[in-house]
């Protein structure tokens, strides 16, 4: 797929982009490759490939996942100035 200049120009300009006159003709040729570069990599076959979550096939180690503190909630909510059903009461910052 080819763009010419008048579509680069429409673009550019729905972008809010300012391309000078110069730069249009180098512009138009750099989308037109990369537009011919997706034709190609849309053309392969990739039926039997497999899809992958992640380019490397890695296994994340992971803890345990085990609890290896008390829960201190209650002395904790001693110590605040404001609490209430086990929430920390605070000043109101907006209105």
């Amino acid at each position: 797929m080819a763009l010419d200049k008048t579509e680069v120009e429409k673009i550019a300009h729905l972008a809010r982009l300012h391309i000078s006159e110069s730069e249009t003709e180098e512009v138009t040729t750099r989308i037109t490759d990369i537009l011919t570069l997706i034709d190609q990599m849309q053309s392969v076959d990739t039926e039997a490939v497999e899809p992958l979550a992640h380019p490397l096939d890695l296994v994340q180690r992971l803890r345990a996942d085990e609890i290896t503190e008390e829960n201190q909630r209650d002395r904790l909510q001693q110590l605040a100035p404001a609490s209430e059903d086990g929430l920390y009461l605070v000043p109101k910052v907006l209105e």
